[in-house]
């Protein structure tokens, strides 16, 4: 495996595990229509301050999101080129149509 693959394979998990989990996805849904204070968020989750937080450190440390300080608020927003780098992995994940079915002959691990 070439080093390259392997980056971005470690980038690929580091995406779909900021990806896993019900609140990071509702956090991401929230933030689909534009900047949100950190209380809005935590408001419609219903959401410990400390659970919030983690979730949105997670979302922030694999560039799915961004934050801005205006006095004692944190605002939180997508960043649109990491949903497009999410998208383009999933995508080069869906099996090629053209490739020829392997032909097995006899026992695969010998």
């Amino acid at each position: 495996m070439t080093t390259r693959t392997a980056i971005d394979l470690d980038r690929g998990a580091q995406l779909f595990h900021a990806l896993s989990d019900a609140t990071r996805l509702a956090i991401l849904e929230m933030l689909r229509t534009g900047e949100r204070c950190v209380c809005e968020l935590q408001d419609e989750l219903d959401a410990a301050q400390s659970r919030l937080s983690f979730h949105l450190r997670v979302l922030r440390d694999a560039g799915l999101v961004t934050d801005r300080r205006e006095g004692r608020w944190a605002y939180y927003s997508i960043v649109p080129e990491a949903v497009a780098e999410v998208h383009d992995l999933a995508v080069s994940l869906e099996p090629k149509r053209w490739a020829l079915p392997i032909v097995r002959r006899g026992r695969c691990c010998g």
